[in-house]
Formats: C-alpha cells, structure tokens, sequence
C-alpha cells in the first residue's frame, strides 16, 4: 500500500507541535541572517511546507539552510558523504488526464500529484565549489533598533497600520492594521513578528488573495487562519533575520486538533503563507521608494 505523504508529513508536524514546539520558530540560529532554506545549486528558495520541514533538519547544527539532491552534488564536483541521511522534501505536480465523454467529446483534467525528493544540507557533502556552500553574507542589524529595510517593506504595502494603539489585531471590515508601539515590545524581533503577522492576516481581504475571514472566532477555519498568519510571519521573518515566536502558546492545541482532523490542513496553510509572502514582496518590488533602498 502507498504511504500516504500528506498523513506521514502532517503526523511528524502534530508529534512536534504535542512535544510544545512549534517547528518553525527560531529553528534558524546557527545562520543568522541567510534564514531561507534555498537549493544550493539554483540558490532559488524553498516555498510553503518545504521551508518549515528543511527549517527541522536545520536543528542537527547545520551552518546554512542550503540544501541540494544527490544528482547535483555529483554535478557540482562534489558528493554526498556516506552514511549521511538526507531530508525529504515534497513537490506537487500537475498530471494531464484526457478523458473520454459520452458524445465523443474528450477534456483534459489537470490532477494534482504530490512527489517526493530527498535533498541533503551542503555540510553533509564534500567538494562542493565554495560558491555553493557560502550562500549570502550575514546581515548584521540592531535588535533593540527599529530596522530601516523593515519599515520600508511594511510601508511598502500600502496597508493602513495604525501604530501605538493598545492591542494588535487585524479588522477586515475597516481594513485596518492596529499595532502597539514600538518601545512596547521588547525588542525588534516581538514587534516585527506581530507585525509581519498581522500583515499576514491584511492579505487576506477580499480586495486581496480573498482567504475566508467570517465566522473565525472559536472555529477551526479560525485556527487555520491563525496558523497562515502565523507561518507568514515566520517566513517575513526568516527572510528580515529576525526570530519568530508564537503570537499565543493557546494556539498549539487549536493546530493539534486542526491537523489531526484535516491532513491537508498544514499543506494548506504553508501554501497560503507563502502566497502572502510572496504577495507582499510584489508589493515591495513594485514600490520604487523601497527598490532605491
């Protein structure tokens, strides 16, 4: 019988999460500063669940996130080192199916397919060329400071944040960002994660990428919601060099009870967060004041 990969994937996701780690926070301090995983050959980065589950491997100590298959590290010169135990990481492919109608007529269905690849972090390989194991040079920033590339990006999206009120929350009726003030946090790492989550949740309006935001409160759709904002934010700050954290530890067992009863759940979610992400960096591209910084 074929493993089922969604179930194998969401299981190993629930066991982290019931252990009271949430697998994408802070999984990244051995390489501050160059937090997405990336394929070392085409320096392209990973993208929705591959980024959290490459973010686990990280937690043997590897240096950078950068991961390659067997078949390039020959390519490259070098090769894997033996013994060593590779990450899987998961691809959806479109398949064409032509089918056959009862007037004679024929359509082609597109079925999506989910494959299976094993790739290996470049300390596991040897003779890689050093332009494939270095990656980008560090980032070095201020974490008690506020971060200049940071605002310009949140700015960038043209999203109403209205700064030093109370609470951080997200209205979809009013469309408005509300967020505490910076000397509120406790450092540049807190506030940006809520903000960057928050922004998570702003993608969604209707106006937007049009995720459901009704009826959120006490539900499962809720929950779903929270963990898209949540891995968003993760990515943003993966990429900003920031550490995440978990914006309320009350949300694990929500996700636990999500994911136990719905597989697909943390595909889903990974899917949805990277389209945010990605959303808002066509945002910042698009933004001639942020392509000038």
């Amino acid at each position: 019988m074929k493993r089922d990969l969604y179930e194998s994937v969401s299981a190993r996701i629930v066991a982290e999460l019931e252990a009271g780690a949430a697998p994408w926070i802070k999984p990244w301090s051995a390489s501050p500063g160059a937090n997405t995983p990336c394929n070392a050959a085409t320096n392209r980065p990973y993208s929705g669940c591959n980024v959290v589950l490459l973010w686990m491997a990280q937690t043997a100590g590897y240096r950078k996130p950068r991961f390659l298959t067997f078949k390039q590290a020959l390519e490259l010169g070098g090769n894997v080192r033996k013994g060593e135990h590779g990450t899987k990481v998961y691809f959806v492919k479109q398949l064409e199916r032509r089918e056959q109608g009862a007037d004679d007529t024929s359509s082609t269905r597109l079925i999506p397919m989910m494959r299976e690849y094993t790739v290996f972090n470049v300390d596991q390989c040897e003779n890689l060329p050093d332009r494939i194991t270095a990656g980008k040079p560090i980032r070095v920033r201020n974490p008690d400071a506020r971060d200049e590339l940071a605002d310009a990006f949140l700015q960038s999206a043209g999203a109403d944040i209205r700064e030093g009120h109370g609470e951080a929350y997200y209205v979809p009726s009013r469309d408005f960002i509300s967020i505490p003030a910076f000397a509120g946090f406790k450092g540049a790492d807190h506030f940006y994660n809520v903000a960057f989550h928050e922004l998570t949740h702003w993608t969604a309006h209707k106006s937007r990428l049009d995720r459901d935001l009704k009826n959120r409160f006490g539900t499962r759709s809720y929950a779903a919601e929270e963990l898209v904002a949540e891995l968003g934010a993760a990515f943003l700050c993966a990429e900003f060099g920031f550490d995440g954290d978990v914006r309320n530890a009350g949300y694990i067992a929500t996700w636990i009870d999500l994911l136990k009863v719905d597989k697909r759940a943390f595909f889903t979610a990974c899917s949805q967060a990277s389209k945010a992400a990605d959303y808002l960096r066509g945002l910042a591209l698009a933004d001639p004041s942020v392509r000038a910084a």
